[in-house]
């Protein structure tokens, strides 16, 4: 016969009574005109437990313990309580309020998680407020990603218990140090990857547990105004980044896979746009003619190439340098990226009906002079844009090409009129960016048979006005890596680019709805390099590498 086990059966009385509290309180619930919850049997969000202070909600029996952007779910014990009404009016205030009755079981439970709860400052919904000297801490121990990875996981696997905005905070931070511009936080089979992207390719920094994960993501998910209980669909949001000399915005999105979802968080760094026409990598040719071009009163000029290949970039430096006074410019943009002063900004919204199209029509009664389109994707916005350019108007836009003479038949394609399209283009520019070599840490050597004969053949090629590089005794330049470049041996990025001039000879041939490859032939005699030459030169001149060069376009 077993013995009789006090211990096991205190806990039976204690489930017990907790299940009788419960129906108690259920019952109560019909009583107020309230719905219950039982608050054993929920998560608590601790985002939303500390908008009411750990002492107020033991002195009210009152807890927030859930929420969605601005609507909160309120559990109370008795509603009768005065501090608890005096706590939901002030709750009210900003707040969606939603009250449910709750056990004194249910509380304590709740109570328990505000020992959790994050101790940094959040300004206001979608703004995370990172003190300077943090931010100024992390960047001077921030030297590369192996800094990057001890730091955090010391905090990770520390015995201490560490709060996630510490987490966040050193992400954020040694991106910024980094100058990585997108943060990927990947759920795979056996931990979560963390990768940045700098200069445009991706990096593994680290990978670490499901725990700390989850509360990234909520955190993340938070302060970017996504919706915490959906998992199973896409989610984009935003945040702002504030530190002592710039609020950098963040794009953020989760995306649902099978192991949790994915972030990718997108800094949108201002000093990304401090770039101007010189800083751009144009060959001085080439620099002049642009130059020449977006100071002309009318027409249009058009950046391409693939997504991340800094057309926009460029055309903000375009921008920057007709800002004055005395010019109106209007951009359209989805989404705008980085604020331009005295430059009005509009933000399309397909959802609302503001399309490019529409948004195009609304800005020419604005009396500009100057319109940025963010890109030309369809037929109905190319033909405002083109026309606006025919009529005292100075156009800027994008378009997904391969290369710059890819431009015209696009335009064909999408049905513009070949007798429109021929006098509004003035400039078709295409382009790429290469990581550039760090020049701290670059190594020479002695260029392969096959990189010789590539070399040669290339600059033989080149138009006449451009002065042949001495292949004599070529070296080349690979990477090497050391602290600056974070051990990678490239630091930063530098554009390709080649251009067609839309001139009289150019202009006859769109009538005639040429190809690709007849513009091609008709613009050899622009004297304008093409962007695999450009990418010769730079390879000689050390700025990049063969290697990287052929990564992005292929040389032959």
């Amino acid at each position: 016969m077993p013995l009789f086990d006090e211990e096991e059966q205190i806990k039976k009385l204690k489930v017990i009574r907790e299940k009788e509290e419960e129906e108690v309180t259920r019952i109560l619930a019909d009583k107020y005109d309230l719905p219950y919850a039982n608050l054993s049997d929920m998560s608590i969000e601790l985002d939303y437990l500390k908008l009411i202070p750990e002492d107020q909600s033991h002195a009210g029996k009152i807890v927030v313990f859930q929420g969605i952007g601005k609507k909160i779910d309120v559990g109370l014990k008795d509603p009768d309580e005065q501090l608890a009404r005096n706590i939901v009016k002030k709750l009210e205030e900003d707040y969606d309020t939603q009250l449910f009755l709750v056990s004194s079981n249910g509380l304590k439970k709740a109570w328990q998680r505000y020992k959790e709860v994050p101790s940094f400052v959040e300004l206001s919904r979608g703004i995370i407020d990172i003190s300077a000297e943090r931010v100024e801490e992390i960047i001077s121990q921030t030297t590369s990603l192996e800094n990057l990875k001890d730091e955090f996981m010391s905090k990770v696997t520390s015995k201490e218990k560490r709060k996630v905005s510490e987490l966040l905070e050193i992400i954020l931070g040694a991106a910024l140090a980094l100058d990585a511009s997108d943060i990927h936080i990947e759920p795979q089979e056996k931990g979560i990857n963390l990768r940045f992207r700098l200069d445009g390719v991706l990096h593994d920094v680290l990978t670490f547990d499901t725990k700390p994960y989850q509360l990234l993501l909520s955190r993340i998910k938070l302060v970017s105004e996504m919706k915490l209980n959906i998992k199973e669909k896409p989610q984009d949001g935003r945040f702002t980044i504030k530190t002592k000399n710039v609020d950098i915005e963040v794009r953020s999105s989760a995306l649902p896979g099978p192991y949790g979802e994915t972030i990718v968080l997108r800094a949108l760094n201002p000093k990304t746009i401090g770039l101007t026409t010189e800083d751009l990598g144009m060959r001085p040719y080439l620099r002049d003619l642009v130059e020449k071009e977006i100071h002309r009163p009318n027409g249009m000029i058009l950046t391409t190439g693939p997504t991340g290949s800094g057309k926009t970039t460029t055309l903000y430096a375009f921008l920057k340098k007709r800002r004055s006074q005395e010019v109106k410019i209007i951009t359209i943009e989805n989404p705008i990226e980085y604020h331009l002063a005295d430059i009005t900004q509009t933000q399309t919204n397909d959802s609302k009906g503001y399309s490019f199209a529409s948004g195009l029509r609304s800005i020419l009664r604005q009396d500009p002079d100057i319109i940025m389109v963010g890109e030309i994707r369809d037929l109905e916005a190319a033909s405002i844009a083109l026309n606006a350019a025919l009529t005292g108007h100075l156009v800027f836009s994008t378009l997904h090409t391969n290369d710059a003479a890819g431009t015209i038949p696009r335009l064909l394609d999408l049905g513009a009129n070949p007798a429109i399209l021929a006098p509004a283009i003035n400039l078709s520019i295409a382009q790429r960016l290469l990581r550039k070599l760090c020049q701290d840490c670059r190594e020479t050597y002695e260029p392969s048979k096959e990189e010789l004969e590539i070399t040669k053949k290339i600059v033989e090629s080149f138009p006449p006005n451009e002065p042949k590089p001495n292949l004599k005794d070529l070296k080349l330049f690979k990477p090497g890596g050391c602290a600056k470049c974070s051990g990678i041996g490239y630091k930063g990025r530098i554009g390709i680019f080649e251009a067609i001039l839309v001139e009289e000879k150019i202009e006859q041939l769109i009538l005639r709805r040429p190809s690709e490859t007849e513009i091609k032939l008709a613009s050899k005699d622009q004297g304008i390099l093409t962007m695999g030459q450009d990418a010769i030169l730079k390879i000689i001149e050390g700025q990049t590498s063969f290697l990287e060069a052929q990564r992005v376009i292929e040389l032959s």
